[in-house]
C-alpha cells in the first residue's frame, strides 16, 4: 500500500491534491509509530518540500528505514530537488539521499539537515518571512525581495570565527556563513558549487564585504553560483567538522527552518 502524507506548511499553505489519494497530515502524524506499523512492502510519498525532509530526518532513524519513502516536491523552496535536478510535481525516491546525513548543534539542540545549517541574511530572510506568515496567513512570500530589502536597509553583517577541522580564522562583515550538504540554499541560490551531497565533507562559504552595493550587486551571482570567483570576498573552505562563533545573535536556518538568537553553531559529517 502506498501512504501520502502532506505538509500544510509547504508551497505557501497552498495543498496538492493527488486523485484517488487518501492525504495524512504529516505535521499530526507520530512518525516512529506510523514507520513501525507499515509492512515492509509499503510506500511512503511526502508531499512538501525541504522542511517537510527535515521533519522527517529528525523524527526517525533514516539509516533504518525498511520502506521506499519518495519525496512529491510542492515546497516553496526546493533546494534538494534543484540539487539533484529534479522538479516538482514528480515522486522521487528519497532513500539514497536519507544516509550519512550531517548534524548541526545550535542553541542546546541537534537537529539533522539535508541541505544545509546556515547564518546570515538566509536566516534573516527565514525570519522577516516567519513574522508576513503570522501576521497574514495564506500570503505567498517572496524571498527575494526580502533579501534585497536586507541587503539595502535592514540585515546587519557581523563577525565570526570559523573552525574547519582543528584550523581556525577570523573573518569580518559576514553576510553568509552556511555548512553546506547540498549546493542549493534560500530558494535556489548556489551558494556551494563545488558541493557533493554524497561527499564526505561539508562546504563552507564565507561571504564578506562591507558594501552594501557591491553585495547588492553580487547577489545575482549567486544564484549562479559565481559569487565563488570573487576570491575578495568569498572564502570557502571543505571540511568535515565546522565551528562559527559569531559576536552578536541572529536568526539562523536549518533546511529553511528558522532558528532565533544564534550566536554560534557546529555542523558535522
Amino acid at each position: 500500500m502506498k501512504y501520502y502524507l502532506y505538509n500544510p506548511l509547504a508551497n505557501n499553505g497552498i495543498r496538492l491534491d493527488v486523485p484517488g489519494a487518501e492525504l495524512l497530515d504529516a505535521t499530526k502524524t507520530d512518525y516512529p509509530s506510523f514507520f513501525a506499523d507499515l509492512a515492509a512492502e509499503d510506500e511512503v510519498v511526502l508531499i512538501g518540500g525541504d522542511g517537510t525532509i527535515n521533519h522527517l530526518i529528525n523524527a526517525v532513524d533514516c539509516e533504518k528505514l525498511k520502506n521506499k519513502v519518495y519525496l512529491l516536491g510542492n515546497g516553496s523552496g526546493n533546494d534538494f530537488l534543484n540539487d539533484i535536478g529534479e522538479k516538482p510535481g514528480k515522486e522521487i525516491l528519497l532513500n539514497p539521499y536519507l544516509k550519512n546525513l550531517p548534524t548541526a548543534r545550535v542553541n542546546g539542540k541537534e537537529w539533522k539537515f539535508i541541505n544545509n545549517m546556515s547564518y546570515g541574511i538566509d536566516g534573516y530572510c527565514c525570519e522577516v518571512a516567519d513574522k508576513i506568515k503570522a501576521k497574514t496567513p495564506g500570503k505567498k512570500i517572496n524571498y527575494t525581495s526580502i533579501a534585497i530589502k536586507g541587503v539595502l536597509y535592514d540585515y546587519k553583517p557581523g563577525d565570526a570565527v570559523v573552525t574547519v577541522d582543528g584550523v581556525t580564522r577570523e573573518f569580518h562583515n559576514i553576510w553568509l556563513a552556511p555548512a553546506m550538504k547540498g549546493r542549493y540554499c534560500g530558494g535556489g541560490m548556489m551558494l556551494a558549487p563545488g558541493q557533493d551531497r554524497f561527499s564526505d565533507k561539508l562546504t563552507v562559504m564565507i561571504y564578506c564585504s562591507r558594501s552594501r552595493l557591491q553585495t547588492l550587486i553580487a547577489f545575482p551571482k549567486i544564484f549562479e553560483g559565481k559569487h565563488v570567483e570573487m576570491t575578495d570576498r568569498v572564502t570557502v573552505i571543505k571540511g568535515n567538522k565546522v565551528h562559527v562563533k559569531f559576536t552578536r545573535p541572529c536568526a539562523a536556518q536549518i533546511d529553511g527552518e528558522t532558528v532565533l538568537n544564534v550566536m554560534e553553531y557546529e555542523a558535522e559529517l
